[in-house]
């Protein structure tokens, strides 16, 4: 039973990091970024393109990296392409990080990250 728990945990945490390794250039943080701000509508790829200034091919690139990690969703609208932040993967990869320092452990408190998130609403 142990094992199984540990191949399991093994397998996700190997998700996780290539989902974290997704989001590690400062364009592909810009578009999750981006499209968390555009939610739930989304963008489609040429208004991605004309606010990040990201040439077209480089963009391409940069949205199958988030789409292979299920960070972006796409889907087909007429002949263009509208891209959503996949939300629900999102908030499975903030409840793992939550899940280690804030639950298991006390190396954040959990009131500060709340009170984080209400002051940039402001």
């Amino acid at each position: 039973m142990a094992t199984a728990l540990s191949k399991k945990s093994t397998g996700q945490v190997a998700r996780y990091a290539d989902m974290f390794s997704a989001m590690g250039t400062e364009p592909r943080l810009r578009i999750v970024q981006l499209l968390l701000s555009a939610h739930p509508d989304g963008l489609v790829a040429g208004e991605i393109q004309s606010e990040l200034d990201i040439p077209n091919s480089t963009l391409s690139h940069h949205l199958e990296k988030l789409k292979n990690e299920e960070l972006v969703n796409v889907r087909r609208e007429s002949t263009f392409l509208r891209y959503t932040a996949n939300t629900e993967v999102l908030q499975e990869l903030l409840q793992f990080l939550y899940a280690e320092c804030c639950t298991r452990n006390t190396a954040v408190k959990s009131k500060n990250i709340v009170q984080i998130c209400k002051e940039k609403k402001l």
